[in-house]
């Protein structure tokens, strides 16, 4: 995500193809919506890879891209056009996030179901 996040900027400031992009699908205004973006998917790739909140982080992850599918639906219309920017490789990583987002969950379950066992454990002196 980090080299996603460094492309919507060009010399420290908005890309004027990524505001030209951004106003285009509908965000308005483009360049705070940019830095809203670029701040989302910067704290979402950090969480991910330190496995801070790994579950919230994976919905979060997922909720982004389903914005970007969203967005470049609505600039270039529909199709699976991989060799022009298409949105295949957003839909491959939302669906890979929610399941890294699932497994978190599940075994988030598995040891909140463990941990009462544990509690009441008495140390014998």
């Amino acid at each position: 995500m980090f080299p996603h996040v460094m492309g919507k900027f060009a010399a420290g400031a908005v890309s004027a193809g990524t505001a030209a992009f951004f106003a285009k699908a509908g965000f308005h205004p483009p360049e705070v919506w940019v830095y809203v973006a670029a701040i989302a998917e910067t704290a979402a790739a950090v969480a991910l890879i330190l496995g801070i909140c790994t579950r919230f982080a994976a919905v979060g992850a997922a909720a982004l891209l389903g914005v970007a599918v969203y967005s470049l639906q609505v600039v270039k219309g529909f199709g699976w056009t991989w060799n022009t920017g298409g949105y295949e490789y957003p839909v491959f990583w939302a669906i890979t996030s929610l399941a890294v987002a699932i497994e978190a969950w599940k075994a988030h379950l598995r040891l909140a179901r463990q941990a009462p066992a544990t509690r009441h454990l008495k140390i014998a002196a």
